[in-house]
């Protein structure tokens, strides 16, 4: 029988979902990263990685066998196509390694994946959360987190989906248009609402 309750945590880059990510650790959640299972599975001379290859090139695999990120980024972003088929190839291996990981999990559980919904993981969870911030904002925070240029932040919010979406699919929605009080305050709520039963 299942013990844990699994909150699916997702929304646009640049929202916010990381800080509420680690909010929510502190709360006494036990965090899965998809990130990090992707860093996992891009290992030098995974399936995983050779199948991206496979499709996208050689070249985007350094010459140390490590993955080259920026340009299969750029190469995966250039086009929603390319995305698709980026999704079609990891996805997989994300939601296997993600079963793996739930098999022994008790408490609360937060399923932290900007791509939730493109995975199917949707369908596991108990509780959807999405975090979403006026695009705008989202644009310059991701030039300044990630370093990129406004082009290559436009093009990365362009291969994801509306706000639209995520206020239609996701049971909770938190806005990050203003500071990070109000987010965390808002991050709390959603917790307590969560784990009292209310959602």
């Amino acid at each position: 029988m299942k013990q844990y309750k699994l909150i699916g945590l997702t929304g646009q880059s640049g929202a916010g979902k990381s800080t509420v990510s680690k909010l929510f650790s502190k709360l006494g959640a036990k965090i899965i990263n998809a990130d990090e299972i992707v860093t996992d599975l891009y290992t030098p001379g995974s399936y995983c990685l050779k199948a991206v290859a496979a499709y996208f090139g050689a070249e985007i695999i350094n010459p140390d066998g490590t993955l080259n990120r920026r340009m299969l980024a750029e190469r995966a972003f250039s086009s929603k196509e390319n995305t698709a088929a980026l999704n079609a190839i990891v996805h997989p291996f994300v939601t296997a390694r993600l079963f793996e990981l739930l098999k022994d999990a008790k408490g609360v559980v937060v399923f932290d994946a900007p791509q939730l919904f493109e995975a199917g993981a949707d369908v596991i969870c108990d509780v959807i959360l999405a975090v979403v911030a006026d695009e705008k904002l989202r644009l310059k925070r991701i030039i300044h987190r990630d370093n990129l240029t406004e082009e290559q932040a436009v093009s990365r919010i362009k291969a994801q989906f509306s706000e639209d979406y995520f206020r239609k699919h996701a049971d909770i929605i938190i806005e990050n248009n203003s500071d990070e009080r109000n987010l965390i305050r808002q991050g709390e709520e959603a917790y307590n609402s969560i784990t009292n039963g209310v959602m």
